[in-house]
Parts: C-alpha cells; structure tokens; sequence
C-alpha cells in the first residue's frame, strides 16, 4: 500500500478557541473547505451528480460504497487527519499551528486537493465564533520526512513523497516470551460483540488491528495479506494482561451534516502484555501507523509500541 505522511505548518491570523481534542473540528472544516476546492457542480446532490466517479471530494470524503473490484463491504477512508498533539486550547494571533494528514493508496495522488483544502480551511476559518467569525490561519508549507513538498511562496505542490508500505507477513511464533506496553495516545474506539469496550484484552485488539489492516490493504494495497486470521486470534487470547491504565475518555462533537451534538469516547492509557508475541509485532507496527478502531479520520486510535523488543538485546 501507497503510503504518506505530509505535516502542515501554519500560523493564527487572529485569535483563536479550539477544543481539547481537535480532530473533529478539523475533519469537518476539511469536509466543507474540500467541496468548495473540488467540486464543478455545487447545488448537485452527490449521489446524482455525473462526475460521480471522478470527483476528488466524493472519492476522499464520501465513505462511498466500493466500485466493481474494489472488495467487499464499505470502503474506509483513505486519510487520518492528526490534529495537533496539545491540550492547549486557546491560541494568539501569530501562533504556530501544525497538524499532519496520513494519505493511504489512491489518495497520495489527490494530494495538491488536500494542500488546497487546507488552505481554503485557513480562509473560512476554524474553531468557535469570535466577534461574528471563526479564526483564521495561514498555511506556511506542508513536509514531508522534513522535505518540503509544498511552501506557499512558490505555490507548487511536489508529489512523488509517498513509500510503499507493504504488510511484513515473515515473523513467525517462535515460542519465546516477552512483554510489550502499548500507549492508546488517543482515544481508541472497539466494538465487540456490538459493544464498546473500556478494557483491552490482547485478542480484542488483535480483532481490530486484523480489520484494520486487511480493509487498507484490500482497498489501497495489493489485497488482503494471506495471514492465519482463526489461528492469530486463538493464539492472541492466550496473551496475558500484566498491567493497565486505561481509562475512559468522553468528548462531544457537533456534527454539521446531521445538525447535532454527539458523544463520543474512547480508551486512552498504556496497557502490558505477556505471552508469545513475535508473530504480533507486524501488526502492532503496521498499526501505530494508520490508527485503529472508529472515526480514525477524526485522529482517533492512535497507537504506540513503547518499546519494540527488536530492539531489546536478546529479542
């Protein structure tokens, strides 16, 4: 799977009030600002529209259903929006403003609509009202692996910055023991059974890592990885918890499309496994890179491997 990772770096034009978490108000200020920069026909209802198929907004944002050989089921979005990682909230006129954008298959190609998106976000403004108009912000240029692929004074958007990321399916178990701490840096949202949950045995995170990976791969990559799907979640729930702090973490959302409040929560926390983890560890890493769980375009499911034991001596 085509893979990018491009960081935004801007500036506050005024003052400004943002939530705690800001992923939702990114991702739907990004919705708006996209359409504006992407579509032809603007009074035209998505579904009826001719230019349906190549329309960059309805492409990116629309969680549309596949097109004939895209797979199975609904397609996930191919971009994670990764709002700043700050609590702050309140924010002055000249103050910096940096956010990253995860670009999965296809979309890497899109990636001057992003830029522009971006841009036009910048101009219609973000965050709380203030005096009759939302904040402002100026994006200065987007890198990526500190190359910069786009700087405002030139205009032009570099392409090309994107890896191949394919699926590692070479570990095998090989019967040692050892023990990982996972950090849920932002909140994770998993279903099971149709439920949430607020613990996170290791079985329950492999079922999500597993979905995750195989939908990206299925619909951006080169198809599904050819994994013992039965066989790793039988052997992850023999995967011990040793340690947790997981906790809850609730957050309200306004959703503009539907015209309501919504609420929202997930885990947030470290949590220690042990057991015989070797054949887990493509997985872990494959998904500290792409988030896990619901509304990841949002930022949420971020995950992190403390400590990779390939680098540990005698791991």
């Amino acid at each position: 799977m085509q893979f990018g990772k491009y960081d935004f770096h801007s500036v506050f034009h005024s003052d400004a009030i943002l939530p705690r978490y800001k992923g939702s108000t990114f991702r739907g200020a990004f919705g708006v600002a996209l359409k504006n920069v992407a579509c032809a026909l603007k009074h035209q209802d998505c579904p009826r529209c001719q230019l349906l198929k190549s329309c960059a907004y309805f492409r990116i944002f629309e969680n549309a259903q596949p097109q004939e050989g895209d797979g199975n089921g609904v397609r996930p979005h191919p971009f994670v929006i990764e709002p700043p990682d700050s609590a702050k909230t309140r924010f002055s006129n000249g103050d910096e403003f940096n956010f990253s954008v995860l670009l999965f298959g296809f979309a890497n190609g899109y990636l001057p609509y992003f830029v522009y998106a971006f841009e036009e976000m910048g101009k219609i403004g973000i965050g709380r009202l203030l005096e009759g108009s939302r904040p402002g912000y100026d994006l200065l240029r987007v890198t990526s692996s500190s190359r910069i692929v786009y700087e405002v004074a030139d205009g032009f958007v570099l392409m090309g910055c994107e890896i191949d990321m394919p699926f590692d399916e070479g570990l095998e178990d090989d019967g040692r023991e050892f023990e990982i701490t996972i950090r849920i840096e932002t909140p994770l949202r998993l279903k099971f059974q149709n439920k949430f949950h607020t613990e996170l045995p290791f079985h329950i995170l492999t079922r999500s890592m597993l979905r995750r990976i195989s939908s990206l791969n299925n619909h951006f990559g080169n198809g599904e990885p050819n994994l013992d799907y039965v066989g790793l979640i039988k052997r992850a729930s023999d995967v011990e918890t040793i340690d947790s702090s997981l906790e809850w973490l609730d957050w309200t959302r306004f959703s503009n499309r539907q015209q309501v409040r919504m609420q929202l929560g997930g885990m947030v926390g470290a949590i220690t496994y042990r057991g015989r983890l070797t054949e887990f560890l493509p997985l872990i890493r494959y998904s500290s890179r792409v988030h896990l769980g619901k509304a990841t375009t949002f930022g949420l499911g971020k995950i992190e491997m403390i400590q990779d034991p390939a680098l540990e001596p005698g791991v």
